[in-house]
């Protein structure tokens, strides 16, 4: 199953202040920062002057007073903020989420499509179906539709937006001054799709971009997860609490992929990592119970609330997570299930719970040397649970630059991540081909690939 020369994949998930909830009340942090972007320039210019794959930002389109009370909340919208980075950065590439749930197709097929002629070729969108009552609310809705029910808009959205991004095929345009010919119209087309969740005639009013379409990234872990993930997703962010449980999913992804004629390398893994970095395992560990200090319980138990669908402000912090029908759950699911079984199986109290995922909200956390996160990353990429890493500083402020300063030359030394890029394009980064247009020939079918069936 091994390539030649294969190397990680790193994929900075930016958050401003960092991934711990009381990362914004670190003393090292300015909160002046969040909506500077200066701020955003340097962080971006640092990573592509390491070589990571791309930066990615997430989106939630609710909050609540008590958020903006306890939390740093209201940075910019991604989309907005990738626009301008594509500008200011050359190579790495730019991963927006947006959702299925509450977005139209031609809209976001023509903004993404705009991001990749921006960038020449760098976008990346992070597809999610949302799963909170209060982002559900703001658009419409009294609450968040079913589980199912929002699969089945996404594989819709997703088979409406790819054919708009197909509308032009790749040498529609002609641009013949003397002739008064701009585009051959035999080579733009009408969509003319009447579904179940959409209507849309098109073609796309913009042609396609670099990549053929932006490089399509998806997060969910649930069983209608991870089937919609084989079917679309090109690079999958997962949350993962074990080595066992991270090798298990990779199998899991990598097999689906292949039952739906689909080439495992072409569907790139990269589990969350959140480190907290030292130059000893002491000094780490200091920086770990510094943010341990600051955190908040209060604002922890309502954010995990949220996250899993269910009120546990009335539960004592010192008592057990309490039983919760995790199948009764509209919104997250495989995250709900994770945080459950975690709690149960490691016997741990409310307090202790909080804790752990305070540094990563179920991400794997991990707290020591270059040498340490590196010996790890390289065990779960050398043994079949990883095809690269999410990184996802706890805090953002010294914390990234550790990363980068400390754990990049390590897995360069060992010969796991590049020193330079040898393409220009997302695609390029992630060793990814240019795909087919539906419109245009036929793609090749699959090829004969060695691979493992156990």
């Amino acid at each position: 199953m091994s390539k030649v020369h294969r190397q990680l994949h790193l994929n900075l998930f930016v958050s401003p202040m960092g991934h711990h909830e009381a990362a914004w009340r670190h003393p090292q942090t300015n909160l002046d920062q969040l909506l500077d972007f200066s701020f955003y320039q340097r962080l971006a210019a640092k990573a592509e002057a390491a070589k990571l794959d791309s930066l990615f930002f997430a989106d939630r389109v609710s909050t609540s007073p008590n958020a903006v009370r306890y939390g740093a909340i209201g940075g910019y919208e991604p989309l907005t903020l990738l626009s301008a980075l594509a500008v200011v950065t050359k190579r790495i590439g730019l991963i927006a989420t947006v959702s299925t749930s509450f977005n139209e197709p031609f809209n976001l097929a023509r903004r993404f499509a705009s991001l990749d002629h921006l960038s020449r070729g760098r976008a990346g969108w992070n597809i999610i179906t949302s799963g909170t009552d209060a982002e559900a609310q703001n658009f419409n809705y009294e609450q968040i539709p079913e589980h199912a029910e929002r699969y089945d808009r996404a594989r819709e959205f997703l088979d409406v937006s790819t054919k708009l991004w197909d509308s032009w095929e790749d040498d529609a345009l002609v641009r013949d001054k003397e002739a008064g010919i701009f585009a051959d119209s035999s080579k733009v087309h009408e969509l003319n799709h009447k579904g179940e969740h959409f209507s849309v005639k098109g073609p796309l009013n913009i042609s396609r971009g670099p990549q053929g379409r932006p490089l399509l990234v998806q997060a969910g872990s649930s069983q209608n997860g991870r089937q919609f993930a084989a079917e679309y997703a090109e690079a999958i962010f997962t949350a993962q609490q074990s080595f066992e449980e991270a090798e298990s999913f990779y199998r899991d992804m990598k097999q689906r992929a292949v039952q739906l004629n689909r080439l495992p390398d072409h569907v790139v893994i990269l589990p969350g990592i959140c480190p907290i970095i030292g130059r000893t395992e002491e000094e780490a560990r200091e920086k770990e119970a510094k943010l341990v200090e600051l955190s908040n319980p209060t604002y922890s138990l309502m954010m995990l609330s949220n996250r899993v669908g269910f009120d546990l402000t009335g539960y004592p912090l010192d008592g057990p997570m309490p039983q919760l029908p995790v199948q009764e759950v509209r919104g997250h699911q495989s995250r709900t299930n994770l945080i459950v079984e975690m709690a149960h199986r490691e016997n741990l109290t409310l307090r202790q719970l909080l804790q752990r995922l305070a540094g990563g909200r179920g991400h794997q956390t991990i707290t020591g040397t270059s040498q340490q996160i590196a010996d790890m990353m390289e065990h779960w990429f050398q043994n079949g649970a990883a095809d690269g890493f999410n990184i996802m500083p706890q805090l953002m402020a010294g914390g990234l630059e550790d990363f980068l300063d400390l754990v990049v030359p390590e897995l360069q030394r060992r010969g796991l991540f590049r020193k330079e890029y040898t393409g220009t394009t997302l695609r390029d980064h992630y060793e990814l081909p240019y795909p087919g247009n539906r419109f245009a020939e036929a793609p090749n079918p699959m090829k004969e690939t060695e691979w493992y069936s156990a």
